[in-house]
C-alpha cells in the first residue's frame, strides 16, 4: 500500500521514506523493484475497480458497460527512447493513455509515445482489461477512430462511438452507387467510387475473421495489427478489406450520432469523464512536480499503473466516504433519488491530504468491514441486490438538497 502511494504519487522511495518513521527508502524500492510488476499492478487496480462497482452509489453512476479513452500528457526527462514533443498536447514527454469507464475509475492504462495514433491502443486497453466491467460501448475523441479501428472493434463485438471533430467535413459512404434517399441525400458523397465495396469484403472475409479470432486468443497483438493497417498501403488487401468494413460501419456512427440526441448527451458524458480523471490524477502526482525521472520504458509504464492504482483506491475510499453520508441521510428520512446521485463525482479532493508526515505504524491492523449499501440492511434490500436490482431510490419524507453531502473523513 505504501509503495503504491510513494510511486503513484511521484514521490519516490527518498522522499517518502523523509516522511514516514516506519519504512525505509530501500524497502520501498526493494517492493518496487521485485513485486510490483505491470502484471501485478494491473490485476491489484482490476481488484479495487471489482470492489468498487459493487457499491449502491456506483450502480447509479453505471455498471462499466460504457467507457471512454483517452490520452494526458506526461513530462518526463529528455534522452529516453519513449519521450519526445508533441504538438497536440505541447510540452515534452509521453502520452499516459487511459480506459476509464462510466463508474469513474480506470480499467486499464499504459504511457505510449507522443507520436502515435492513439486509436491503435483502443482495442489492446480492452483485451487487457482483468476487471469484471466489460465495456460494450467505447467512447474517443478523434484520435480514437480510424477505419481499421472500426472494422476490428465491429468485427470484436465492440460498439465504439467516437467524438469525431469536424464530422459534417467528413464523407458519408453509399451503401450502392445507385442508392439515392429522400432526405439525406445530401449527407453522401456522389463520387461512384467510394461507395462501399461488399465484393471485396465477402471475398476477404474469411481471412478478416481470422485476424479477428487471433487478436481476440492474443495470438496477434491488436497495437501490431493496427500500425500496420494504418499504412494505407493499397497493395495490402488485408487492410483494403478493413478500410471498407470501416466505412460502413463509421458511416452509420454519423448517421446515429446526427439522429439520436441521447447518444450524443452519452458520448460527451463519458468522454467529459475520462478528462475529468486526467486532471484527478495530474492533481494525484503531486511529486516532483508531476514528472515521469526514469528512462526505461518499462518503468514509466509502471509510473502510470502506480498512478491508477493510487487514484482507485482514492476514489474507492471516496465512494465509501459518500455511500456513509448518504446511509446517515437516509435514516434521517431523506429521499434519495438516483437521478441525484447519479450527477455525483467521487473526484473530491477536499478529503485527501496530500503534504505532511503519514502515519504508517497502524497499516497492519485490518481495516472494519465496509457496507455497501445506502439503505440499512433489510430483507427486501437483500432481495434487491441477489436480483441485480438497483436499491438506490429511497423514500422518505425529505428532498435531497443541492448542497454537497458530505465533505468526508481526512486520510
Amino acid at each position: 500500500m505504501v509503495t503504491a502511494f510513494t510511486y503513484g504519487s511521484g514521490l519516490g522511495a527518498t522522499q517518502a521514506a523523509r516522511h514516514m518513521s516506519t519504512v525505509s527508502a530501500h524497502e520501498l524500492a526493494a517492493i518496487a523493484k521485485r513485486h510490483c510488476t505491470p502484471k501485478n499492478l494491473a490485476r491489484a487496480g482490476a481488484d479495487i475497480v471489482d470492489a468498487h462497482l459493487d457499491l449502491d452509489l456506483v450502480r447509479s453512476w453505471g455498471d462499466g458497460s460504457v467507457a471512454a479513452v483517452d490520452g494526458t500528457m506526461m513530462d518526463s526527462a529528455v534522452d529516453n527512447l519513449l519521450a519526445e514533443t508533441s504538438i497536440r498536447y505541447g510540452g515534452y514527454g509521453g502520452i499516459a493513455h487511459h480506459l476509464v469507464a462510466n463508474t469513474y475509475v480506470a480499467l486499464f492504462s499504459r504511457f505510449v509515445p507522443c507520436g502515435v495514433w492513439e486509436a491503435v491502443y483502443l482495442i489492446d486497453s480492452l483485451l487487457q482489461n482483468q476487471s469484471a466491467a466489460q465495456p460494450e460501448q467505447v467512447h474517443a475523441d478523434t484520435q480514437g477512430q480510424s477505419f481499421p479501428v472500426f472494422g476490428l472493434a465491429h468485427l470484436l463485438g465492440i460498439d465504439l462511438l467516437p467524438r469525431i471533430r469536424n464530422f459534417q467535413d467528413l464523407t458519408f459512404h453509399r451503401p450502392d452507387p445507385k442508392t439515392r434517399y429522400r432526405h439525406i441525400d445530401q449527407l453522401f458523397s456522389t463520387d461512384p467510387r467510394i461507395a462501399i465495396d461488399w465484393d471485396l469484403i465477402h471475398r476477404h472475409w474469411p481471412d478478416l475473421m481470422q485476424v479477428a479470432l487471433s487478436v481476440k486468443q492474443g495470438t496477434v497483438s491488436s497495437v501490431t495489427l493496427l500500425r500496420r493497417l494504418n499504412n494505407r498501403s493499397r497493395k495490402n488487401q488485408i487492410y483494403q478489406a478493413f478500410r471498407e468494413v470501416g466505412r460502413a460501419v463509421r458511416t452509420m456512427v454519423l448517421l446515429r450520432y446526427l439522429s439520436d440526441p441521447a447518444l450524443r448527451e452519452q458520448i460527451q458524458k463519458a468522454t467529459n469523464k475520462a478528462e475529468a480523471y486526467n486532471g484527478f490524477t495530474k492533481w494525484l502526482h503531486f511529486g516532483n512536480g508531476g514528472w515521469l525521472t526514469s528512462r526505461d520504458p518499462e518503468l514509466q509504464d509502471k509510473a502510470v499503473k502506480f498512478l491508477d492504482l493510487l487514484a482507485a483506491s482514492v476514489i474507492f475510499s471516496t465512494s465509501i466516504d459518500m455511500t456513509r453520508a448518504l446511509r446517515q441521510m437516509s435514516r434521517e428520512g431523506w429521499t434519495l433519488n438516483v437521478s441525484d446521485l447519479a450527477v455525483l463525482s467521487p473526484y473530491r479532493r477536499e478529503n485527501v491530504l496530500r503534504f505532511g508526515d503519514y502515519t504508517t505504524d497502524q497499516l497492519h491492523i485490518p481495516p472494519p468491514a465496509y457496507n455497501p449499501s445506502i439503505t440499512a440492511a433489510t430483507k427486501e434490500t437483500a432481495k434487491q441486490r441477489a436480483g441485480g436490482g438497483n436499491p438506490s431510490l429511497l423514500v422518505g419524507p425529505k428532498s435531497l438538497p443541492d448542497a454537497p453531502l458530505s465533505r468526508g473523513r481526512r486520510r
